[in-house]
C-alpha cells in the first residue's frame, strides 16, 4: 500500500469506528498528514495530551469541538492535494 492509500484506509477505519486499526497504520508515519490523522485518532480516545502533541507535530490546532467528520474531510482533502 502506498503512502496516500494507508492514509486514506486510515480515514476510511476512522470512520467506521476502528481507531485501533487506523492508529496501527499511522504510528510511524512522520509526515504532516500522518502525524495529523495519528494525533485526530488520540483526540477520538479522549487522550488529548498525546493528541495535541501529535497535531503539534503536524503543525495543525486541536479543536476538541470541531466534528470528526469534518476533520477527516479536511485531512481527506489534503491527501488528495498532496497526491
Amino acid at each position: 500500500m502506498n503512502r496516500d492509500q494507508t492514509l486514506s484506509t486510515a480515514l476510511d477505519l476512522i470512520l467506521a469506528h476502528q481507531w485501533q486499526r487506523a492508529h496501527e497504520l499511522v504510528q510511524d508515519l512522520e509526515d504532516p498528514i500522518g502525524c495529523r490523522i495519528h494525533g485526530l485518532v488520540h483526540r477520538i480516545e479522549g487522550d488529548l495530551s498525546n493528541a495535541r502533541y501529535w497535531y503539534n507535530k503536524a503543525g495543525a490546532t486541536l479543536d476538541p469541538a470541531r466534528s470528526v467528520e469534518a476533520e477527516v474531510g479536511d485531512i481527506r482533502k489534503a491527501v488528495e492535494h498532496t497526491g
